[in-house]
């Protein structure tokens, strides 16, 4: 997978940079198509992910090492100032503030979800922080970081 690096044009843009390093654009072209130039959330992430035919599964899963992590993921992470977004891709780290590391940029937490290989056939139970296994109807409690794994079938 060819990934070109992209720094974060603002503080606020982490989400964008990483958007624009995935599907080869630019910052300013998600900003726009977003409609957004401040921090993005999950549900904008996912947007903007599935709009351009990325496929990722939804569900969530911590990551404390990269082995933890499928081969492409988008990285929610928990840092001592605010959430933060990050890509890993091929044993790289693709960090819009920190730059192209080897491991992990600074953080408190990470998590990542898990990469789908079938969809499934029924909702699957997740687990909540406390690990209690609840059921997808349930409302999701607060996750500490959360990431979205592009799917092997994409081109690199």
């Amino acid at each position: 997978m060819n990934i070109d690096y992209i720094h974060e044009p603002t503080d606020l843009q982490c989400g964008q940079a990483v958007l624009a390093m995935l599907l080869g654009t630019t910052a300013e072209y998600i900003c726009e198509y977003l409609g957004n130039s401040r921090e993005t959330d999950l549900r904008e992430m996912k947007r903007v992910l599935t709009d351009h035919g990325i496929n990722f599964s939804p569900e969530r899963k911590q990551a404390q090492t990269v082995f933890d992590l499928p081969r492409c993921a988008l990285l929610s992470l928990e840092t001592p100032r605010c959430w933060h977004w990050s890509l890993y891709a091929d044993g790289v780290f693709y960090d819009p503030e920190h730059g192209i590391l080897g491991d992990f940029p600074p953080r408190t937490r990470a998590s990542s979800f898990r990469r789908r290989t079938s969809k499934p056939s029924r909702k699957p139970l997740r687990t909540n922080p406390t690990g209690r296994r609840r059921s997808s109807r349930e409302p999701p409690r607060s996750t500490p970081a959360r990431t979205a794994a592009r799917e092997s079938s994409a081109t690199a």
